[in-house]
């Protein structure tokens, strides 16, 4: 029996080329500032059709931030803030990843970095196809979803009407079944 789990799993890598994984944040309480990271990876393996109960994880090299400002992009990635040296990772290993309606999902699973691991919920809607060209299959994932910047000790000292503490975050993941 086990063999035949092994068999009907499948396993999904990311196609970087139509990836993404983004945030943003309040700043001065009047413009939201929005970064990225360019270096990361999302991995899927999963027994159903749907993708639903899928085991998802994810990485992002912190050194790898860009918000569009090299200075600030310097700034991010010391001790106050991300901490680049001591954390240089942000990761996300899923606990669930259930289908809600159509093609909608609710996927939780522990978020850390910082050296916090925290438990989050995110919002996810999906679809399956085939790619036009090579005819293998694919997936799209749209993922949404906030945490609190200081659920993770990232930048304590600066007071929410500097920087907000609610990150938004957005992954928008095509991945290839192989």
């Amino acid at each position: 029996m086990e063999t035949l789990e092994k068999v009907a799993t499948a396993t999904w890598t990311l196609d970087k080329a139509h990836s993404k994984i983004g945030f943003s944040i309040t700043h001065m309480m009047v413009s939201e500032v929005e970064g990225m990271f360019k270096d990361f990876d999302v991995k899927i393996s999963n027994a159903n059709e749907d993708l639903s109960n899928a085991e998802i994880e994810f990485t992002a090299n912190v050194g790898s931030i860009d918000t569009h400002n090299e200075m600030r992009d310097a700034h991010m990635k010391k001790d106050d803030f991300f901490n680049l040296e001591k954390y240089p990772t942000i990761s996300f290993k899923s606990k669930s990843f259930k289908k809600t309606e159509g093609k909608n999902y609710k996927l939780t699973g522990d978020l850390t970095f910082m050296g916090v691991t925290k438990n989050i919920e995110l919002d996810a809607k999906g679809a399956i196809g085939t790619h036009l060209g090579n005819q293998k299959t694919i997936a799209g994932f749209k993922v949404t979803g906030t945490v609190n910047r200081t659920d993770f000790n990232m930048a304590p000292t600066m007071p929410a009407i500097a920087l907000g503490n609610e990150v938004s975050i957005v992954v928008n993941a095509e991945l290839v079944k192989g």
